[in-house]
């Protein structure tokens, strides 16, 4: 009796005619099914929202890592003179497109702290990005309870990855690709123009796999491949193109001020995309490099590892065409709809910009992009549909057939054991929900520069560095997380930025300090009791080697200026930090810290 309950629960369309009655006394319609698990879902996607956020909320000095690069500087919009003549603000917001920017500006226009706007955005984007999940699973296999499964499997993915939680330009591209997809498939032609714009002015790079996707529409498997006879189909992606082209254009013909993108055969000559650079991209192992590289391989992380079941769907469904016995088996599979070929055109699309992007390196960013998120979502489907067929499979079995204790122990430890993985993977997955989030610690010492002049700039090579702009609101000369190297304008000043700051704070001489405080502009130098370590030494200025060796050597010889200077420049000391104030590193004192 339970199996038949839960059989007519979770597929009242596949009900038999012996079960039918029961179904139609005790359960609900189709109608309150389909109501009953997209709610279900997007509770899913709140608690899942809110325990990934919940950590930001509660704390002041809490930040997601990449948010320290993409929104700090929005809150020019709610006080223009923060940052002034800023190189990494000016930078960053140079590259930020252009929807993304408006999208911010408008909530500061009220008095919005973007910061704090993106605390909560992600848990918004995680329900809306939901519910197109759950539509597009219904266009696949219309049943709803495989719907819930991937909505299940959708949070699972977004929040064992930082890309939603950082509320930049990628947090945004789940919810319209998924959008993107559900309109495509339900030939909804302007919604489907609307989000193929909204794409282009949050996450551009993103436009070419909806154009892509586009493309191979009008393809058809008939006795072999052909092209469809449909006028409204070639109409309906010819709009969709031609969207994606005047939504790009833009972009194309834009210059940025930093002038153009790396080229490969320079990027392998720079620390910064060594092994251990900023920018870790050529890696030593190739199988690495091609398949599991952060930034380089095609499929980085397979998280929820259950996704892993959705590369078995293709045999499923090879079996349920070929043999009229497992087709009677599987027979959720008769209602799988010809959309299922999307799924299929998002997997050439993503392969093909991956291997384009390594082949113009860096010129479409990063060839992970492509084919790391995409591949994910199809594997959530294609899981989904999966567990749909095995569940069904497994409890129409019990149900039809007298069978022994020993094999409904199978059936049901089966059940069981795919729905722990699934449900309670939360419990055994390492570091979930991820959201990159780094809490600030140096509370008194971002109370002190917020105090000061707007126009502070402070010189650090410390990692405390990159929290100094979004907690205290003050400019810094670098720090390890802006060393973005992709422009070779940008980068190009970033890098003798820290070079001449690595010589300046291990300098002997007078002049050379005074070179650089005078041109600089600084007004503050923050260091730590490891500063001064040879041993110790930021693991990040490694990308600069001349400079580092050459601050070996100066430790080596004398105690640097600014070391021998501590004590009496010190304004502010927290713990084992040290703020000193630049200007008086240069006047003449008599007692020397050399400890």
């Amino acid at each position: 009796m339970l199996s038949k309950r839960l059989y007519a629960t979770l597929f009242p369309g596949l009900v038999s005619d012996s079960v039918s009655g029961l179904a139609s006394r005790s359960w609900p319609s189709s109608r309150q099914q389909l109501r009953f698990w997209l709610g279900a879902s997007l509770l899913v996607a709140a608690g899942y929202g809110i325990w990934g956020c919940q950590t930001a909320w509660w704390g002041q000095y809490v930040v997601q890592d990449d948010a320290r690069q993409h929104l700090f500087w929005l809150r020019q919009f709610l006080d223009p003179e923060l940052f002034p003549q800023d190189l990494i603000a000016d930078y960053f917001q140079s590259v930020a497109p252009w929807g993304y920017t408006l999208f911010y500006r408008m909530f500061a226009a009220v008095g919005i702290d973007p910061i704090w706007l993106g605390k909560g955005l992600p848990l918004v984007l995680g329900v809306l990005a939901t519910l197109y999940g759950f539509r597009v699973c219904m266009q696949l296999l219309p049943m709803p309870f495989t719907g819930f499964l991937a909505a299940v499997l959708l949070n699972q993915v977004f929040w064992s990855h930082d890309d939603l939680a950082s509320a930049t330009p990628r947090a945004f591209m789940p919810l319209f690709f998924l959008a993107f997809l559900d309109y495509l498939m339900r030939r909804a032609l302007w919604p489907c123009l609307v989000t193929i714009g909204l794409e282009g002015l949050f996450y551009p790079q993103y436009v070419l796999v909806f154009a892509g996707i586009l493309c191979l529409q009008p393809l058809r498997w008939q006795n072999g491949l052909r092209l469809t006879q449909s006028r409204p189909e070639y109409r309906f992606c010819l709009a969709g193109l031609l969207t994606a082209i005047l939504v790009l254009l833009p972009y194309g013909l834009t210059t940025s001020p930093y002038g153009p993108v790396i080229t490969a055969a320079v990027a392998k000559q720079l620390p910064d995309f060594a092994p251990d650079g900023r920018g870790r991209f050529f890696l030593s192992d190739p199988w690495m490099f091609w398949l599991s590289g952060n930034r380089s391989g095609i499929f980085p992380t397979l998280k929820p590892p259950l996704l892993g079941l959705g590369l078995l769907l293709p045999v499923m469904l090879g079996l349920a065409h070929l043999s009229k016995f497992m087709r009677q088996q599987l027979r959720p599979t008769r209602h799988i709809t010809a959309n299922l070929w999307v799924l299929v055109h998002i997997v050439i699309v993503a392969l093909m910009l991956f291997g384009v992007a390594h082949l113009l390196l860096f010129y479409l960013h990063l060839p992970s992009r492509y084919t790391a998120y995409t591949l994910r979502l199809v594997l959530v489907f294609a899981t989904a549909i999966n567990l749909t067929l095995c569940l069904e499979a497994g409890l129409r079995w019990l149900q039809q057939y007298p069978v022994s204790w020993p094999r409904q122990m199978l059936v049901w430890g089966l059940i069981l054991a795919f729905g722990g993985l699934l449900w309670l993977y939360p419990t055994y997955a390492e570091n979930f929900p991820h959201t990159g989030y780094r809490t600030g610690t140096a509370k008194a010492l971002y109370q002190f520069l917020a105090q000061q002049p707007k126009d502070s700039l402070v010189a650090s090579l410390l990692k405390e560095a990159d929290n100094l702009p979004t907690f205290a609101q003050r400019s810094v000369f670098v720090a390890p997380e802006y060393a973005i190297p992709y422009h070779i304008g940008y980068a190009t000043q970033f890098r003798q930025r820290a070079i001449d700051l690595i010589q300046a704070q291990y300098t002997s001489d007078l002049a050379t300090l005074r070179w650089f405080i005078e041109t600089s502009g600084v007004d503050f130098w923050l260091v730590d009791a490891n500063s001064f370590n040879p041993a110790a030494l930021p693991q990040w200025i490694r990308q600069y080697p001349r400079a580092l060796q050459a601050a070996l050597d100066n430790l080596k010889h004398a105690p640097p200026l600014v070391q021998q200077r501590l004590n009496a420049c010190t304004v502010l000391q927290e713990r084992d930090l040290q703020l000193l104030q630049a200007a008086c590193l240069l006047e003449p004192h008599n007692e020397y810290n050399t400890e």
